[in-house]
C-alpha cells in the first residue's frame, strides 16, 4: 500500500511540473510526423516566418506568413492567440527557433519549432502547396 502511495505522489509531482513548463511557455521542437499530428489533434496557429519570396516555393496548408526578417515582425506576432498553440517553421530551423524564443518571452503559452523546417517537411514527403 505504501508503494502505492508512493507511485501516486511521483506521479503527481511529475503531472504538476509538466503543466508549469506549459504555463511558462516551454518551446517544443517537433518533427514532421508529431507536428501532423498535433495539427490533426489541436485547434493550431500555423506560421511561416520565412519571407513573402520564399513562400512563393511552397508552403505548408493553412500557414499564415509572417516574415522574420520584417520591420513590424514584433507587433505581427502579438496579434496571434497567446493561448492558443502555436506551430512555426522557415526553411531549416534557424528563423523559427529564434522567432519562438520571442513568443515565449512575450508570454505564449504553447509553442511548437518545426525541426528542420520545411526542409525536412518536404523531404519526409509531406505536403508543399504552391500559390497560383
Amino acid at each position: 500500500m505504501k508503494r502505492i502511495v508512493f507511485i501516486f505522489i511521483i506521479m503527481s509531482a511529475l503531472f504538476l511540473t509538466g503543466c508549469k513548463d506549459d504555463m511558462d511557455g516551454e518551446i517544443n521542437v517537433v518533427t514532421p510526423e508529431e507536428m501532423q499530428a498535433l495539427m490533426e489533434l489541436e485547434d493550431v496557429q500555423l506560421v511561416d516566418v520565412r519571407t513573402p519570396k520564399e513562400r512563393q516555393d511552397g508552403f505548408i496548408k493553412n500557414s499564415q506568413n509572417i516574415d522574420f526578417n520584417s520591420p513590424t515582425f514584433d507587433e505581427d506576432i502579438l496579434k496571434l492567440d497567446k493561448n492558443k498553440p502555436v506551430i512555426l517553421y522557415c526553411r531549416s530551423g534557424g528563423r523559427s527557433a529564434k522567432c519562438a524564443e520571442k513568443l515565449r518571452e512575450a508570454g505564449f503559452v504553447k509553442i511548437y519549432d518545426l525541426q528542420g523546417g520545411i526542409t525536412q517537411w518536404s523531404f519526409k514527403g509531406y505536403d508543399v502547396e504552391v500559390e497560383n
